[in-house]
């Protein structure tokens, strides 16, 4: 689910870092919206990272 359509962006994984210096596993999510687009004259529900909306790679519906 976390997976942007558009730039395929999807899940990183690395160690968090306590202030001891002990390491555990986490993950880094993108910030991914439902949203209607206009694709070819048709609105599609879409899930798409922020970083593509403001970035204009896909026009929302109206």
């Amino acid at each position: 689910m976390a997976k942007c359509e558009v730039c395929d962006k999807g899940k990183h994984f690395g160690m968090k870092v306590s202030h001891s210096n002990r390491k555990t596993n986490r993950t880094w999510k993108p910030n991914i919206k439902k949203v209607k687009v206009n694709i070819d004259g048709t609105s599609k529900t879409m899930n798409i990272c922020t970083r593509c909306l403001r970035s204009s790679k896909m026009i929302k519906a109206v």
